[in-house]
C-alpha cells in the first residue's frame, strides 16, 4: 500500500476541483483542537456525498454518526433551504462540538442533532428521508442499514462507509468487532430484497477502504 500516494493524490484533486471552504475547515479544526479523533471523511469523499445527495434531489437526509460534524456540513449543503438533517451521535461532547460546527457554518436551523445511542434515535423516527449516510460503530451496521430500510423512501440511496477495512473482512479468523460487524451487514445486505446494492472500494488519505450504496427498491 501506497498511503503517501494516494494522500498526494486527494491533495492535487482536491487543489484542482475544491474551494477554499473556512466553515468546514474550521469544523476540522475545532474537533482536533477539542479531541475528537482524526476519523472524519476526507474532503473528495464528502464532496462525493453531497453531489450523490444533490443528485438524488433528497430534501430529506438521515446520517448515523455525527462526529464534528465535518460530513454533516457536506450533506446538509445538498438541501433546499426548506431541508432536514437528522443527525445521531452517541457522545454528547461530539454532538456539543458538531452543534458549535453547525451553528458556525449557517447551518443549526437545518441540522437536528439527536444526542445518545443511534438505535434508540433511529427507533422513534419516522420516514420517509431520501438518503441516509452510516459511519457510526461498524459493530451495529447490519441493525442501523436495517432501520435505514425503514425509514427511507422506495429509490432514495444508502450509504455506509468503511466496509472493506484495509481488506481483513477477508480474515476468516478475525475477532475485530468492526470486522466482526461488516460480515454482519454484508449477510444482511445479502438477504435484503428490498435494496439493489453494490461496493466501492477506495483509496486515498484515509487508506484502503470502501463503501457500500445501495438504492431501495
Amino acid at each position: 500500500m501506497n498511503l503517501p500516494l494516494w494522500s498526494a493524490v486527494d491533495d492535487y484533486w482536491t487543489t484542482k476541483l475544491h474551494d477554499p471552504d473556512d466553515a468546514l475547515d474550521t469544523a476540522s479544526a475545532a474537533s482536533a483542537a477539542e479531541g475528537l479523533p482524526p476519523i472524519a471523511v476526507t474532503a473528495p469523499q464528502g464532496k462525493f456525498l453531497y453531489l450523490l445527495a444533490r443528485a438524488t434531489g433528497a430534501r430529506r437526509i438521515l446520517e448515523v454518526g455525527t462526529l464534528g460534524g465535518y460530513s454533516t456540513i457536506w450533506l446538509a449543503r445538498a438541501l433546499p433551504s426548506d431541508g432536514e438533517l437528522v443527525t445521531c451521535e452517541v457522545d454528547p461532547h461530539h454532538a456539543e462540538v458538531a452543534a458549535a460546527n453547525m451553528a458556525r457554518a449557517g447551518l443549526d436551523k437545518v441540522v437536528d442533532v439527536r444526542v445518545g445511542p443511534a438505535r434508540d434515535t433511529l427507533a422513534s423516527l419516522e420516514g420517509p428521508f431520501d438518503f441516509a449516510f452510516v459511519d457510526a460503530d461498524k459493530t451495529s451496521s447490519a441493525e442501523y442499514f436495517r432501520e435505514c430500510i425503514r425509514l427511507v423512501r422506495p429509490g432514495g440511496v444508502i450509504v455506509v462507509d468503511n466496509v472493506v477495512r484495509e481488506g481483513t473482512i477477508l480474515d476468516s479468523g478475525s475477532t475485530d468487532g468492526s470486522v466482526m460487524g461488516t460480515w454482519r451487514l454484508a449477510d444482511a445486505i445479502a438477504s435484503e430484497p428490498g435494496v439493489d446494492a453494490t461496493v466501492v472500494q477506495t483509496v486515498g488519505s484515509k487508506g484502503y477502504d470502501g463503501f457500500v450504496m445501495a438504492v431501495v427498491r
